[in-house]
């Protein structure tokens, strides 16, 4: 089992933690003009860029095929779902997102977590292999219920957000796993 002492120094220590913080800012401002929230290519790109780094060229012609239409469709109807359940809520979230060309779990999970750093987290092989120190390369939808399921413990035990939590988890993983390659 992670334990939290693990990450609690490391909440603002992510190596890209100024620019989420920046994204989830432009984010909320999009929320206070925009009712309700939709997002189009142009709120997007720094997202995919963000989340993709080095995948972004191989990915971006898969992602341009969606229209704006698209985007502000999809992206509305997503972040327009609210339901008592985090779990159904979730599931429907990422059902809709991922109907998107180019758009897997991964990468719906970054959206929602800049849309929504309280509830949701971003889905990858170094948050994962954290915590529960197994390798994965691919997430689908209940593979990362159970990692938000995770994070989200983690979060109320910490009083932080979800995404903060996982950014820190994934600054944990980053740390150590660099650590031992450097001095293999």
């Amino acid at each position: 089992m992670f334990q939290v002492n693990r990450i609690r120094n490391l909440r603002a220590a992510g190596v890209d933690y100024a620019e989420t913080e920046q994204l989830k800012r432009g984010i909320q401002g999009l929320r206070e003009s925009r009712q309700p929230l939709f997002l189009t290519w142009n709120d997007l790109d720094p997202i995919f860029r963000w989340k993709l780094r080095n995948q972004y060229k191989r990915v971006k012609g898969h992602l341009r095929r969606n229209t704006d239409e698209a985007f502000q469709t999809v992206t509305q109807a997503a972040l327009s779902i609210f339901e008592s359940d985090w779990e159904l809520e979730a599931r429907l979230r990422l059902s809709a997102l991922t109907s998107l060309y180019g758009v897997g779990v991964p990468v719906a999970s970054a959206i929602l977590a800049l849309t929504d750093p309280q509830k949701y987290c971003v889905v990858d092989f170094r948050g994962w292999r954290a915590i529960f120190g197994e390798v994965r390369r691919g997430f689908d939808i209940p593979a990362y219920l159970r990692y938000l399921g995770e994070i989200r413990k983690l979060a109320q035990e910490l009083g932080w957000s979800a995404q903060e939590t996982d950014l820190a988890v994934w600054e944990y993983d980053r740390s150590k796993n660099d650590r031992l390659s450097a001095s293999a």
